[in-house]
């Protein structure tokens, strides 16, 4: 149970008094990073699973909350050259609302991260391709030094003689951190299927386990208080819910509506109503003087 709450939703304690501020004029919004985050579905007997991560209790945000694979952008990937295959990079500017430099660079940090944290590789050696085994020595240390930023993607894709497979990904949907949030990203996620071959593994610094968990369940349980969750999370999980195959939810994707969801916060009868406009079930009212309720 979070802060209260009879459901799983995490809620930082702070966010009462930095709303105040942000309503009364004191607390100026920082300017959100770019980001992106992958939702990775494997099919099972009745409908796919998803990789989920559990971050750190010793992490100073959300820890101890479930949530996928993802990180921020790299300002190199704006910068190369990319090699690249599938829907073309006006095509993905289109679909995200920004120019290509912009696309190409959350592209590559929903690819990239997906490998950093679950060692999975959205990449081929042709563009009809994908890689399978992506385990062994070699690996893990292109991997860690893609981490430790001593490598960008582009360098590792020239270096492995890969190509990006922007077409196994599906963008979902698109959410920016609230305005009183001291640590605030635009975050795009995505929509991919665990490529035949390749298998996840916890190669997070920032996580203490994974799971692969149908949708439904992990909606179940934080439901039931026993899953701490964002509501970007959360939300995601229940818009999953529907489809019974990984490819019916790639397929759905691109029908998907990337209006970013922003929280709202305002002063109402002596206490500050939070909300996500579309999602209701977020919704808190917190008095002048309390938690929130």
């Amino acid at each position: 149970m979070a802060n209260g709450q009879s459901n799983g939703q995490w809620f930082p304690p702070e966010w009462p008094d930095r709303i105040r501020a942000l309503a009364d004029g004191t607390l100026t919004p920082v300017v959100p990073k770019r980001a992106a985050t992958v939702m990775l579905l494997k099919d099972g007997p009745v409908s796919p699973s998803v990789h989920m991560l559990r971050r750190s209790a010793s992490m100073a945000f959300a820890g101890g909350a479930y949530a996928y694979p993802g990180g921020g952008v790299d300002p190199r990937d704006d910068e190369h050259h990319i090699r690249w295959a599938g829907p073309t990079r006006a095509w993905w500017a289109e679909r995200l609302g920004g120019d290509e430099t912009s696309a190409q660079a959350v592209v590559c940090a929903a690819v990239r991260e997906t490998y950093e944290e679950a060692g999975v590789l959205l990449a081929g050696r042709t563009p009809e391709t994908v890689v399978g085994d992506t385990t062994g020595d070699d690996w893990e240390a292109d991997r860690a030094a893609l981490v430790a930023r001593d490598l960008s993607f582009a360098e590792f894709l020239d270096r492995r003689g890969l190509v990006l497979r922007s077409d196994l990904l599906g963008a979902w949907t698109r959410w920016i951190t609230p305005e009183f949030e001291t640590r605030r990203y635009d975050t795009w996620f995505f929509v991919a299927a665990l490529p035949e071959g390749q298998r996840t593994r916890n190669a997070s610094t920032e996580a203490d386990r994974t799971v692969w968990i149908r949708p439904a369940d992990a909606a179940a349980s934080y439901d039931r208080g026993e899953l701490l969750m964002m509501p970007p999370t959360i939300a995601t999980l229940r818009q999953l819910v529907p489809y019974g195959t990984a490819a019916e939810a790639l397929a759905a994707a691109p029908a998907r509506d990337l209006t970013p969801v922003l929280a709202r916060a305002r002063l109402e009868k002596g206490e500050v109503v939070l909300s996500w406009p579309g999602h209701d079930e977020f919704t808190k009212h917190i008095p002048t003087g309390g938690a929130p309720a």
